[in-house]
């Protein structure tokens, strides 16, 4: 009997050593047959001589007998989740108030695992109890399950006492294989990755748990000061040591920079990682550092997670609106339950036209995802028809203007307008465009500003932001307009009148021109007059406008009502000339695109700016094999890397001052 309860043994070491090599280490010794030799050997003893079975052997992994509940489990210490950050930003606040604590860390960066947290409790070095998160005091025990996952460590390489943290997770191609099984038989498939381990890991029946091969990922010591472990680093090569399985993507880093670049390596490699995550964990190093920082409530102060901007998100579809735009056409728009997507709480999404809708079938109370359109606008992709509980109610589009009541018209294939010229909507959005910012820039004069002037009678037409004086007293008495924010409007109004002449023109509103459009016609045309003459031939022969937008200014100033519309600005003092320059030609600006990065000594980065397009440039945002130069300052962000590794030419600050001294 020695002999059997010493090969039990011998074999119980060798499969726990192999499932440590193949698992944490990815390094087996072991091939498959070999492993699955012993594995067998090793079950057919433990059947035949069940008291020489260890209680953490290997052949515990596949799953033992089902339980009837959770039991409740109480974290010593408890188990407080982190804060979230969205952006630069706020990642910048995170790291201030530290500093403004008077602390200079280190941090370690971690990858976000999407998963479900566990803790694991360790008594001589053998896995005592695993429980979840659950309220941070109260959680639920897992152990049943827990055994089942082949990088959990069931004995520890040291006999020690000891608890640590993680999370449990599937892998995306486990992901992969199972639903194709349950595609296969008919079943629901699973609908993510951290559905799937959280569901997984809350079954009774722990052969359940074995079949979903889950995987862990530890990264936490709660009390590691109780071990000599000063840092969180040192922390994490500990309990590697002692056989758990650690995320080899962790990163030592000093300050936001490094954050920063760590931030952008992992967001442009997360979808080729074999696990799913979703955002960057970025933590203080220095343990003494971390307690002395402390906890609120909820969050530790030393800690907080950078999460990625959810490219699509899916939420509620509560209403269906209709605007009303300042050239009269009438859009449909959706109201949604709030939501977040890319780093923004979104509540409204454009459904673009009727068309649209049809085509998607929207609902109201349809469950749908929503997504921003090149980063920016937010849009409705698509219904879950899954979802529909039969309640939902059909899209209609309406006949007649939400506003005033007029019959809409169909133009082309899409849109509809509304037929009122006075409508009060579209003559409250032209207000409001030619106010905004692009525009003649009337600082103090928002929507809601001038919707109050609109309904008091102030403010019918554009010729009446030059007589708001003659308002004067009455706009005081209005609630919330005091002497001083006044007199700050008016003076921004006359101000308004020696604006540049591209701001008038994008202030009209002519269809389809643009800021840069609208510049680009006063720095060629010079003055308004000239523009007025233009005919669609010239227009043509302009860089950047095409037939259509041609023939929309020529159609604008074919109308009488427009005309009289500039001479009446012109009489109230309006500029109606062009105040820059024309581009000049150079050979190191022209036709060239510029992504500035750092900081430039002599020059703001918006003089920058405006030197390139003065010269026929262009800046933009991101570096790219399509990038002709990136200009270099002080502290550059990842950018400067990317320039160099892609071969683009870049001009450090002495050689731009050098540049710019010769023009």
């Amino acid at each position: 009997m020695q002999d059997i309860e010493k090969r039990i043994t011998e074999l119980t070491n060798i499969l726990k050593q192999a499932n440590y090599e193949y698992y944490n280490l990815d390094n087996p010794s072991l091939t498959d047959q070999e492993y699955d030799k012993y594995l067998r050997e090793l079950i057919i003893l433990e059947e035949k001589y069940p008291e020489y079975a260890d209680p953490n052997s290997p052949t515990k992994r596949v799953g033992g007998e089902a339980i009837d509940k959770f039991q409740k489990v109480t974290h010593k210490i408890p188990m407080i989740s982190l804060s979230n950050v969205f952006n630069e930003e706020e990642i910048m606040e995170f790291t201030n108030r530290i500093k403004n604590a008077g602390f200079k860390p280190e941090y370690v960066c971690e990858l976000k695992i999407d998963g479900l947290s566990v803790s694991l409790h360790y008594e001589h070095g053998k896995l005592v109890f695993a429980a979840t998160r659950g309220d941070g005091i109260t959680g639920e025990d897992i152990t049943h399950n827990v055994k089942t996952i082949k990088t959990v460590p069931l004995d520890l390489k040291r006999d020690i006492d000891i608890e640590v943290r993680g999370e449990i997770y599937m892998n995306k191609k486990t992901l992969e294989k199972i639903n194709r099984e349950r595609e296969k038989n008919g079943e629901v498939k699973l609908q993510n990755v951290r559905n799937a381990a959280a569901g997984s890991i809350r079954q009774l029946d722990p052969k359940v748990a074995a079949k979903r091969h889950l995987d862990t990922w530890i990264y936490h010591l709660p009390n590691p000061l109780d071990y000599g472990i000063k840092t969180h680093f040192e922390a994490l090569n500990f309990m590697k040591e002692l056989g758990f399985k650690t995320n080899p993507v962790s990163r030592l880093v000093k300050n936001e920079k490094e954050i920063l670049e760590f931030i952008e390596e992992y967001t442009n490699k997360r979808n080729d990682l074999p696990y799913e995550i979703d955002g960057v964990v970025i933590k203080v190093n220095d343990i003494n550092m971390q307690q002395e920082l402390g906890s609120t409530v909820k969050y530790p102060r030393w800690a907080t997670a950078y999460k990625f901007p959810a490219l699509e998100a899916l939420t509620k579809l509560i209403d269906i609106k209709f605007t009303v735009g300042r050239t009269g056409q009438v859009t449909p728009n959706a109201v949604l339950e709030p939501v977040l997507v890319m780093g923004s709480t979104i509540r409204r999404a454009t459904l673009h036209n009727e068309d649209y809708c049809k085509c998607l079938d929207l609902r109201i109370g349809d469950i749908v995802s929503i997504k921003k359109a090149g980063d920016v606008i937010p849009e409705v992709i698509e219904p879950k028809l899954e979802r529909r509980t039969g309640k939902e109610i059909p899209f209609e589009m309406i006949k007649n203007c939400p506003i005033c009541g007029s019959l809409l018209e169909k133009k082309g294939n899409v849109d509809y307008f509304c037929t009122n010229k006075d409508c009060p909507k579209k003559n409250i959005e032209s207000l409001i465009h030619f106010a905004s910012r692009n525009a003649m820039n009337i600082d103090g004069l928002g929507t809601e500003i001038i919707e109050d002037f609109y309904n008091e009678g102030f403010l019918k037409t554009i010729p009446d932001f030059y007589h708001l004086q003659n308002y004067r007293e009455e706009i005081i008495n209005l609630e919330g307009y005091g002497n001083k924010k006044v007199n700050n409007l008016l003076t921004a109004i006359e101000t308004s009148k020696t604006n540049s002449l591209e701001r008038l023109i994008f202030g009209l509103g002519i269809s389809g021109i643009g800021a840069k459009n609208a510049k680009l016609l006063a720095s060629t045309y010079k003055n308004i007059y000239n523009l007025q003459k233009a005919t669609y031939e010239e227009l043509t022969n302009i860089r950047d406008i095409g037939d259509i937008l041609a023939q929309n200014i020529v159609n604008y100033f074919k109308n009488p009502e427009n005309i009289e519309l500039i001479n009446t600005l012109e009489q109230l003092g309006l500029n109606m000339n062009y105040n820059g320059t024309a581009s000049k030609e150079n050979s190191l600006f022209t036709d060239k695109k510029f992504v500035i990065t750092g900081t430039i000594s002599f020059m703001s980065r918006d003089e920058i700016k405006n030197l390139i397009e003065s010269y026929g440039g262009k800046t933009i945002d991101s570096v790219s094999k399509n990038t002709d130069v990136v200009i270099v300052g002080a502290n550059p962000g990842s950018k400067y890397d990317k320039a160099k590794s892609l071969n683009i030419l870049i001009w450090d600050e002495p050689k731009f001052k050098e540049i710019v001294d010769s023009l």
